[in-house]
């Protein structure tokens, strides 16, 4: 009888946990679409992510739950003036050197600002780094000037100076996209 009861206790704990990540995972929903217009001649800074005239892109207000390894996509950020990432900084309304970990979050872990200036601890095949949060990687609006004619972030963004790819081991070649767990620090 002890063994049935375990095995049952067990069978409900999967359950029940195979149940609250699907929640989750669709508690965060698109919250709309934006429809993308061409960019000025020379005014979108990184060519190849310009908003295209007529796509539809995702808008969202939300992001997925944060946890002690809640996944996203890390990309890459240039926070120096002139970068791609449009205007100063979100958090002080200031620039910021590539060479320190800094990152833009996506609109819902930004979280209205409540991370501004807190340090989170990205992970990515056993390295790890604590990068400061100075900016949001807007996941509501996009594809004009103030977002420099790119299209608005996915929910799952952690966008990242050139300093969290080199702590983080990954060789420049690959630098673009690469699959990381996050944290607060």
């Amino acid at each position: 009888m002890k063994q049935s009861t375990l095995i049952f206790i067990v069978l409900l704990y999967v359950l029940l946990t195979v149940f609250i990540s699907c929640v989750d995972a669709q508690s965060c929903q698109p919250s709309g679409k934006l429809k993308g217009k061409k960019p000025p001649h020379g005014q979108c800074v990184n060519d190849p992510d310009c908003c295209k005239e007529g796509k539809f892109y995702t808008t969202y207000k939300c992001s997925p739950r944060v946890t002690g390894h809640t996944k996203a996509t890390l990309t890459i950020n240039n926070f120096e003036k002139g970068g791609d990432g449009g205007g100063p900084s979100e958090c002080d309304s200031k620039f910021h050197s590539n060479n320190i970990p800094v990152v833009a979050l996506s609109t819902g872990w930004y979280n209205k600002g409540k991370r501004c200036s807190k340090f989170i601890k990205i992970h990515y095949r056993g390295k790890s780094v604590k990068a400061k949060v100075v900016d949001e990687c807007d996941s509501t609006q996009g594809c004009d000037d103030e977002h420099g004619f790119q299209p608005p972030c996915p929910n799952n963004i952690v966008d990242g100076s050139k300093a969290v790819w080199k702590a983080l081991g990954i060789p420049e070649k690959d630098w673009g996209e690469a699959t990381v767990t996050w944290s607060d620090a």
